[in-house]
Order: C-alpha cells, then sequence, then structure tokens
C-alpha cells in the first residue's frame, strides 16, 4: 500500500471518529439537560416534602396541646366528680359488664369495716360471699347460700327491682342498681334508717290514736244511750202533761219542756250517729222506697218554719225519672234533713229549692241521680267552705253565733254519702245564697212506675198563676213535659185578663198578694168562667175550710208530688178521645184584605181563627196558643214567612211537636214551591187562594181530641 493511501485512510478514520464524537458529545449534552431537569424536579418536590412534613409537626404539635388540655380537663372534671361523689353520705359505686367493680366511693366501701379485699376489680359474687361470711348483712332465716341466690338473681336481671336490707347494726340500706346499655352497673346503697325509724313511729301514733278514736266513740255511743233514755221519759212525759188541763203559764211550761227535750234529743242523735260513723259500727240496711214521697214528707215537716219565715220551699223532680229505689230510706232522709233543715235555717227571705235529676241505665238497673238543695240564704264565704264539712265547726264565730245547731249535721251528711259511695258539693256567694248538692247510684225497684196522664201533645192549654219565678218556671217545665201548653201570669188581676183566651185549665198558689187563689177561683166563676182549677197551697186544710173552696176542682199540697198532679189532672182534664174544643188556627197576613178575604173562606168551620200581620206575630202566637195549623204568608215586613217557620221549628226541636204550616204566596215561579218547602213548610198554596184548599188542609190537620172543623157551625172569632 502506498503511503497515498494509507495518509487517506487514516484520514478517513480520523474524519469518522471527529463525527463519532461529535455525536457523544451531543447525546451526553442531551443526558445533562435531561439530568438536570430531574434534578431540578427532585429539588422542588423536596422543598414541598419539607414543607408537608412541617406543617404536620405543627399540626401534630397543636393536637398534643390540644389533647393535653383536654386531658387536664378531663383530670379535673373526674377529679370534681368524685370528689362530689365521696361527700355523698350514701354509697355509690360502678360496676363493668363482668360485674366486677370499677370504682366505688368511701360510704359504699365502709359497709364491709375496712375488708381490703373489697375494692376495685372484686366481683359482685366475691362481695356476697364477704358478707355472709363477715355476717355483715341480717339474712333473717335465710341460708347464707339461699340468700346468695337470691341476691345474684336479682342483679342479673335486666331491671334489677330495689331491695331493702338490714345491716348487723340494725341500719337499713336500700340497694337500687340501674343496668347501661354496654352491661355495666351504676349501684347506690341510701342509708334508709331514720325513714324506717319514723314509719314505724307513725304506724305507732296511728295505732295509738285509732285506739283512742275507738274508745272516744265507744264512750260517746254509750253516754248517748244514757242520756236517751231519761229524756225520752222527760219527753214523753211532758206530751201526756200537756194533754191534761193546764193553765196557760203551765202550758208555756210545758212545752217549752217539751221543745227543749225533742232539741236536745236531735244533738244528741248527731253525736250518737257521728260516734258509729267514726267507731265504723253504722250500716246501711237497703230496702225500696220511694224517693220523691220521702222528700215531700220532709217538705212537708219543714213547712211550718218556712212558713213562719215566710219562704217558698220547692220540689222539682224530673218528671221521666224513676221514684222507686233500692237504698236505706232513714238515712237518705237524715241526709236530706239536715241539708234542707240548714236550707231553711240560714235563709231569712226568698226560697229554697229541692232539684232532683237524674239518668236511668236500662242495662244496669240502676240510676245516677243528682240532688241539689238551693237557697237564698246568708251564703258562705269561699275560705268556709272546706271548713263546714268539719265537726262541730258552723260558718259564724263560736263566740257570736247567731243560728244554733251542733255543728255535727254536715260531717254527719259527707260520711253518709261517702258510705253510699256518692260525693258532695257545695257552692255559694256570701249574701246570695248556697247550693249543697250530692250525688248517688241506687238500684231502681222492680214495682210499677206512676203512669203519665193520657194527654194530646199540643191539646191542652193552661193558665198558671204564680207569684215565684222559680215556682213558675218549674210548673211551666213539667206542664209542657206532659204536652200541655202553659201561658204564665204573676197575679190574680192578670189572671183575670187572660181567663178568657180558652184555657183548658187554670192553675193558682194559694197565697197570693191583692187577691188570693181562692179568691180569684170566685172571682172567675162570677164572671161565668168554668175552667178546671186547681188550687196550690202550703196548708190544704186552711183551704178546704174557706168558703171559696166549692169554686176549685182540687187543692193540693204545694210543693206538689207527681202521683198527686198526675191524679188531679186526670180527674179535671177530659179524657183525650172526647172532643172538647175547636181547632185553633193561626193564620199569618200582613195584607188587612187579604186577612178579610181568608177569614170569609173559613167562616163556615167550626174553628178558632187567629191572625199574625207579621213573622215576629206568629211566632210569638205560636209559644202562645199553641195553634193545631199555620198559613203562612210569604212576604211579610220584619220578618217573612220563611224566617218565622224556621224559627218555630227551632222551638219544636226542643218539645218534639210538628205543627202543619202551609204557605199561602203569590210566588208561582218555577221552583218557588222547592225553596219555600226547604225552609221547613209543609204545604204550598198560591194566590189567589181557593176555599176548597184551605178547608181541605185544615181537615188534614185536625188532631185527636178536638172538634172536627166541618162540625156544627158557629161564627169564627178572627183575633189579632
Amino acid at each position: 500500500m502506498s503511503l497515498a493511501n494509507k495518509l487517506a485512510d487514516e484520514r478517513r478514520a480520523r474524519l469518522a471518529a471527529e463525527r463519532l464524537l461529535e455525536q457523544k458529545q451531543a447525546e451526553l449534552q442531551a443526558a445533562n439537560r435531561k439530568l438536570g431537569k430531574h434534578a431540578l424536579a427532585l429539588s422542588h418536590e423536596i422543598h414541598e416534602t419539607r414543607a408537608e412534613v412541617q406543617t404536620v409537626r405543627d399540626e401534630n404539635q397543636r393536637v398534643k396541646s390540644d389533647l393535653n388540655d383536654a386531658y387536664q380537663k378531663v383530670e379535673i372534671a373526674e377529679r370534681r366528680l368524685w370528689h362530689s361523689i365521696e361527700t355523698i353520705q350514701d354509697g355509690f359505686a360502678f360496676f363493668d359488664a363482668d360485674s366486677r367493680m370499677i370504682a366505688a366511693n368511701n360510704a359504699y366501701l365502709a359497709v364491709f369495716d375496712g375488708l381490703e379485699a373489697v375494692k376495685p376489680g372484686v366481683s359482685y359474687i366475691e362481695i356476697l360471699q364477704f358478707i355472709t361470711e363477715e355476717g355483715i348483712v341480717n339474712i333473717g332465716a335465710l341460708k347464707p347460700q339461699e340468700w346468695r341466690e337470691k341476691m345474684l338473681d336479682r342483679w342479673q336481671s335486666t331491671q334489677p327491682e330495689p331491695e331493702v336490707i338490714r345491716l348487723w347494726n340494725g341500719q337499713y340500706i336500700k340497694l337500687i342498681d340501674q343496668r347501661g346499655h354496654g352491661g355495666d352497673v351504676v349501684s347506690l346503697a341510701l342509708n334508709i334508717t331514720d325513714t324506717i325509724r319514723y314509719e314505724k313511729e307513725l304506724k305507732e301514733a296511728r295505732r295509738r290514736a285509732e285506739a283512742a278514736n275507738r274508745a272516744k266513740s265507744s264512750f260517746l255511743a254509750n253516754m248517748s244511750h244514757e242520756i236517751r233514755t231519761p229524756m225520752n221519759g222527760v219527753v214523753g212525759m211532758a206530751e201526756l202533761l200537756m194533754e191534761t188541763e193546764l193553765t196557760e203559764e203551765q202550758r208555756l211550761f210545758t212545752s217549752t219542756i217539751k221543745n227543749s227535750g225533742e232539741a236536745l234529743l236531735v244533738i244528741i242523735n248527731d253525736v250518737l250517729d257521728y260516734s258509729k260513723i267514726e267507731a265504723e259500727k253504722l250500716i246501711l240496711h237497703a230496702e225500696p222506697f220511694d224517693l220523691e214521697r220521702c222528700i215531700h214528707e220532709l217538705v212537708t215537716l219543714m213547712q211550718v218554719n218556712a212558713r213562719d219565715k215566710g219562704l217558698d220551699v220547692l220540689v222539682d223532680y224530673d218528671l221521666f225519672l224513676p221514684t222507686q229505689f233500692v237504698g236505706d230510706p232513714g238515712r237518705i232522709r237524715q241526709i236530706m234533713t239536715n241539708l234542707l233543715g240548714n236550707a231553711v235555717k240560714f235563709t231569712e227571705n226568698g226560697h229554697v229549692l229541692v232539684r232532683v235529676t237524674g239518668v236511668y241505665s236500662d242495662t244496669e238497673g240502676r240510676a245516677s241521680i243528682h240532688v241539689t238543695v238551693e237557697d237564698t240564704g246568708i251564703g258562705i264565704p269561699p275560705d268556709k267552705i272546706d271548713h263546714i264539712f268539719g265537726e262541730f265547726n258552723q260558718v259564724d264565730d263560736e263566740r257570736n253565733r247567731k243560728f244554733e245547731g251542733t255543728g255535727l249535721g254536715l260531717a254527719i251528711t259527707q260520711k253518709l254519702i261517702r258510705m253510699m259511695g256518692g260525693k258532695i258539693w257545695v257552692e255559694s256567694e256570701p249574701g246570695n245564697g248556697s247550693i249543697f248538692g250530692f250525688s248517688i247510684s241506687l238500684p231502681v225497684a222492680e214495682v210499677g212506675e206512676i203512669a203519665f196522664p193520657n194527654l194530646s201533645a199540643g191539646t191542652y192549654r193552661a193558665l198558671i198563676v204564680e207569684p215565684q219565678a222559680t215556682s213558675r218556671a218549674i210548673l211551666e217545665r213539667q206542664l209542657g213535659q206532659l204536652g200541655i201548653v202553659a201561658v204564665s201570669c204573676q197575679s190574680a188581676a192578670e189572671a183575670l185578663k187572660q181567663a178568657g183566651n180558652g184555657f183548658d185549665l187554670i192553675v193558682s198558689d194559694h197565697n197570693m198578694s191583692g187577691m188570693d187563689g181562692l179568691e180569684l177561683a170566685e172571682a172567675l166563676r162570677e164572671a161565668g168562667h168554668d175552667t178546671p182549677f186547681l188550687l196550690f197551697s202550703p196548708n190544704t186544710g186552711y183551704a178546704d175550710q174557706d168558703p171559696a173552696r166549692i169554686h176549685v176542682q182540687a187543692v193540693l199540697q204545694k210543693p206538689v208530688a207527681r202521683r198527686d198532679l198526675f191524679d188531679a189532672l186526670a180527674r179535671v182534664m177530659p179524657p183525650t178521645d172526647a172532643p172538647s174544643r175547636a181547632m185553633r188556627v193561626l193564620a199569618a197576613e200582613d195584607n188587612r184584605t187579604n186577612r178579610l178575604v181568608f177569614s170569609n173562606m173559613v167562616k163556615g168551620l167550626d174553628i178558632e181563627l187567629t191572625f199574625a200581620e207579621n213573622g215576629q206575630e206568629a211566632v210569638d202566637l205560636f209559644q202562645t196558643l199553641a195553634p193545631d195549623v199555620i198559613f203562612m204568608d210569604i212576604s211579610m215586613p220584619e220578618m217573612d214567612g220563611k224566617e218565622a217557620t224556621r224559627a218555630i221549628r227551632a222551638i219544636e226541636a226542643q218539645s218534639g211537636r210538628h205543627v202543619p204550616i202551609v204557605a199561602m204566596t203569590a210566588h208561582a215561579m218555577t221552583g218557588d214551591d222547592a225553596e219555600i218547602l226547604a225552609a221547613g213548610l209543609d204545604h204550598y198554596l198560591t194566590k189567589p187562594l181557593r176555599k176548597e184548599m184551605i178547608h181541605q188542609h185544615i181537615r188534614a190537620a185536625c188532631p185527636k181530641g178536638v172538634r172536627s172543623p166541618e162540625g156544627e157551625a158557629t161564627p169564627v172569632q178572627a183575633a189579632g
């Protein structure tokens, strides 16, 4: 090879080496650049990691600080709680779900008298074992094993019942254990020694008091009997002495002895009854009796004292309540005597009202009876209401007592009512009277009740002459319940003015100012009125001796018993099947011409026609006239026919009556009849009226016991 070729090859090799070197340098630079970028990213990552680590360290420091604060607070709370538990005089302990003691205060541990084994960690079973072995608890007749099993069964129950144990030193401990949701148990050991001792003292004191009370009651009973024997002799001989020939002075002395002896016997009877109740020796004797008759008999006895004071004694006995019951009539009479006697004694003027209501249950055969005695007397201050039911208590001051009495009556009454399973109450306002009420439940006797008189509703009208508002209201309601429409007035003069308004019965009080009841009856007869007349008198003997007695059909004792009232009505009122009067027709029409036309259309009928000139007048006449049929104009002043009909139907809803009402109207458009009938009207006539249609509705409305409107014609008297 030539030198030139060698040089050429060497040059080519050098060029190739340079190119390779350049390539490697380029690769090295690229690697350096990549390594630099990676190092830069790594540096950033290290920086961020250091920042996060620092943040975590700071947060960790804060958490440690918070935990330290919380731990300190927990320690303080735990220390305070435990200090509070330690100050409790009763025992307090915690047990875990395995029944091992977690902690206990000194009061709990003190019971075990320093046993070192009883400490946190000891099991409940071991505690029971220590108690029986050391004799800490008085287990009575039980064996140690039996007592431990009983206590362990109690402990393992879901809700352990409280248990009272007696320690060896006589102290009583009440164990109250409460199990939590996780099985832990909180145990309390309450020292109730003082409570047990106090209860024993109370029982002993009560035993001594009951023994003393029985001895007192026995003494009172014996003394009452011992006193009654000579007192019966005193009263009996005084009564016999009064039947002999005596001077006026001697008769006065003898009467004073008799009255004083009877007053003393009343006091002795009260003391005897109260002693029997206190000694629990009083027995109720049930038998059939008539409650209404019992009340009326008592009222009759009270009438003398009431009449001397000018008082009205009234009875309002529910007509629909049975009168025959099974109970102790003597004790019920005693209750009523006490309440009624007090009402008369403490009332100077006005009235005394006995009101009896109740509800009878067919299924049980019993009646719930409510009796109230209302008076218009002196009343009772609110602070004395409970006081009056105490023994020997009265409303007035004992140093300045206006009213005599033992103060035992209401106490005995309250106890008797409670023995019957009832309750008593009082409502009073000083100066405005009092209401004493009681409620009892009694079986209804299986005897026939009084039959109501055979009267048709809405057939009869009665005039009540009674100056006393309460008595007047009672009569109105009683007659209304019998279907008799009552119109009331307060004086005989007013009754004379109304007597000619077609009444079937007159009921009058005897004692009235100006003109009494008998004078009223005589005046009515002289005026030509032959209406049956019933006289209610508190003194029937005096009324029967009056020459004017011939003018009345019956004299009834006031207040009137149900049986006497029914018997009198049956005697003086004609039978319902015997026509006794003409039909009463009420026509409401404001137009004078229309009234003339209507009256002429019915003038051939045997009826009593009354006109009302507006709806309000029609409602008023409905209540006083008791019509058998009503013809109602629709368009009227003040109150139209539809409004008047609604008012009448509302009144009828209380009594159960339904009087036919026929519309008379000039409204004849389609739908007018439906609107009118919807207001409560029964029939619909359009004007001009036709005579036959009017007669047809009158004939259809004629009730039983009333003369047929087509009978013997009489001139129609158009009133109103």
